[in-house]
């Protein structure tokens, strides 16, 4: 989804002039573009966004393209038409944040959302049965496909983005394997969230060593049909992404006393 290129993009109020350095010109790039804005803070949690004719010239589009991303982020949770106010944005807690596009939104500020710790206990509950299922259901393409998500992790060497999208492929594919349509589901609503968790999980070297370690034992034990060797496996990884995501907590409460600490890959993202 195309994001715009923005030049120092300020929270602004219903005189505002600043524009988008590039104007999109199809209704879900302007769609995105606002939310993204709502994501980053730029219109904060119960403030009214600009009118429609301000919208309009800010992103360089007609007030019926305005209208209609508005009526999909009213949709999605994220904002509220109130006659004789305007349009409103939401509290976060009434978001959809299982919607695709919500997280794909989310995903650049998701750390400042404290959405990683819901993400992980969200898996906890459901990564060990899907590993266990597929153990007894994954078909041998599924293997296969698991098995080459693990090769990439292993040969990605440095590239911490090449490694996390193997990892994502990785998990997408085990809960598909699972051969339960719930799962399946879930993992395409968590696709953008999950992308943004294992990222924060990857970035030390180490990290990647130990993760490497157990999703191959964890094919393994899907190819030999062993659930509990494939529910222990995935308990495992979880611990390791729990262990990494305390890490990345305590970066951040030093980054909030110390501005000058350094911030990790996936917190910059």
């Amino acid at each position: 989804m195309e994001s715009l290129e923005r030049q120092g993009l300020a929270k602004q109020g219903h005189g505002s002039s600043t524009r988008p350095a590039r104007r999109p010109r199809v209704r879900k790039n302007v769609t995105a573009a606002i939310a993204e804005d709502i994501c980053a803070e730029r219109y904060p949690s119960g403030s009214t966004l600009p009118r429609e004719n301000d919208l309009c010239e800010m992103y360089g589009v007609s007030r019926t393209v305005i209208r209609e991303s508005l009526k999909v982020l009213e949709s999605k949770g994220l904002v509220r038409g109130k006659p004789r106010i305007g349009t409103t944005v939401c509290d976060k807690d009434d978001w959809n944040i299982l919607d695709q596009d919500v997280l794909q939104w989310m995903g650049p500020f998701i750390a400042d959302f404290d959405i990683l710790g819901s993400i992980l206990e969200a898996r906890r509950t459901i990564e060990p049965a899907a590993a266990e299922y597929a153990a007894e259901r994954a078909t041998a393409r599924e293997i296969a496909d698991l098995e080459n998500a693990w090769q990439r992790m292993r040969h990605s060497g440095d590239d911490p983005e090449g490694f996390t999208e193997a990892d994502v492929t990785f998990h997408n594919v085990l809960l598909s394997a699972s051969h339960n349509q719930v799962f399946r589901r879930l993992s395409s609503a968590m696709h953008a969230g999950l992308k943004y968790a294992l990222h924060a999980s990857n970035v030390a070297a180490h990290s990647r060593d130990e993760a490497i370690a157990v999703h191959g034992e964890l094919v393994e034990a899907l190819r030999l049909r062993d659930r509990n060797a494939a529910r222990d496996c995935a308990h495992r990884m979880l611990d390791l992404a729990a262990r990494d995501l305390a890490v990345e907590r305590r970066l951040d409460e030093g980054r909030k006393t110390n501005p000058e600490t350094p911030r990790s890959a996936a917190s910059r993202r």
